[in-house]
């Protein structure tokens, strides 16, 4: 089996690689140049992918991607996935997670009617997609309302309407998935667990409080090696045309995971709320189930939210 992977070089990106190498597949990654920031891909196993390199936001971009790896699977990871950068450029956000989205979904489409390809082609979207709900509908399961709050969840939210719209007008078997909050090894600092574990780890031997955002914010963590390996389940066991969320359905508020990261770390530090590190249009609380991924696929996660914190603090510690 041969995959075709976007956004290849990203946090999420080279988990899914080394998980579909793992399982055997045939693996192509295409990514914006040859860059490949520290994370899931030692060197073995980065040379084991298949490179394309181009910007697939580029007219015949997505024609050319596809000619040249003739997936049997299309995992779209391709886009923006900071919520503040996203919102910061409303209109390359859009470019990026719908606009290439469209392209490839349309690349696929008319090689399906010609008859010389047909993938299936998960769509990574994200649980930011549900935005606000009252605390009793938790954990929010996948025919909940969309109300997406910000350019990053309305883009995801965007994406997924192309993509199914695709599957029910063309037959394009799309299976989109909605992974919430993910962390691990080789994520960025911009993300909260990683930003609270480099300010905790920053803090051994002082008297320092750790500032943070808002306190009270729930949300639902899981590991990004589980979440790589459901997306590969929905390839194989996903049902065409279905939305499933990638959750734990366990929340965490923030204040309850900075005290484990500094209980973890062996440091004894008060909190301390910092307004700038707050966004102006939170959520406050998003939990997801994950009962419909786990019936379609038998997917079950292997991590727990101390195997996040405990990797994280040994990368930061060293």
């Amino acid at each position: 089996m041969r995959a075709l992977v976007t956004g290849a070089a990203g946090f999420a990106g080279q988990w899914l690689c080394r998980e579909l190498l793992h399982s055997g597949w045939d693996v192509w990654g295409a990514r914006l140049d040859d860059t490949l920031p520290p994370g899931a891909l030692d060197f073995g196993a980065a040379t084991s992918v298949h490179r394309w390199r181009g910007d697939l936001r580029a007219p015949g971009a997505a024609h050319e991607v596809i000619d040249a790896s003739t997936p049997d699977a299309i995992f779209h990871l391709a886009g923006i996935a900071h919520v503040v950068t996203a919102n910061a450029d409303p209109a390359g956000t859009l470019d990026v997670n719908v606009i290439v989205a469209s392209r490839l979904l349309g690349e696929v489409r008319t090689r399906r009617a010609a008859g010389t390809l047909d993938p299936a082609v998960v769509i990574v979207g994200s649980g930011e997609q549900y935005g606000r709900h009252d605390a009793s509908e938790m954990p929010l399961v996948e025919s909940a309302a969309q109300n997406p709050m910000g350019i990053y969840a309305a883009s995801k939210a965007a994406q997924e309407v192309l993509a199914l719209e695709a599957h029910r007008t063309g037959g394009v078997r799309v299976i989109a998935a909605r992974p919430f909050n993910h962390s691990g090894p080789g994520q960025s600092p911009s993300f909260v667990i990683p930003a609270l574990v480099r300010r905790a780890v920053a803090l051994r031997g002082t008297s320092q409080p750790l500032v943070m955002g808002n306190t009270s914010t729930v949300r639902d963590f899981s590991h990004v090696q589980d979440v790589a390996r459901a997306y590969i389940a929905l390839a194989d066991h996903g049902i065409a045309g279905e939305a499933y969320n990638i959750a734990s359905g366990a929340g965490t508020d923030m204040a309850t995971l900075a005290r484990r990261i500094l209980a973890l770390a062996g440091v004894d530090a008060k909190l301390q709320t910092d307004p700038a590190l707050m966004r102006p249009a939170d959520v406050p609380a998003l939990v997801g189930s994950a009962a419909k991924l786990r019936a379609a696929t038998g997917w079950a996660p292997r991590h727990s939210l101390d195997t996040i914190l405990e990797e994280l603090l040994r990368a930061a510690s060293h």
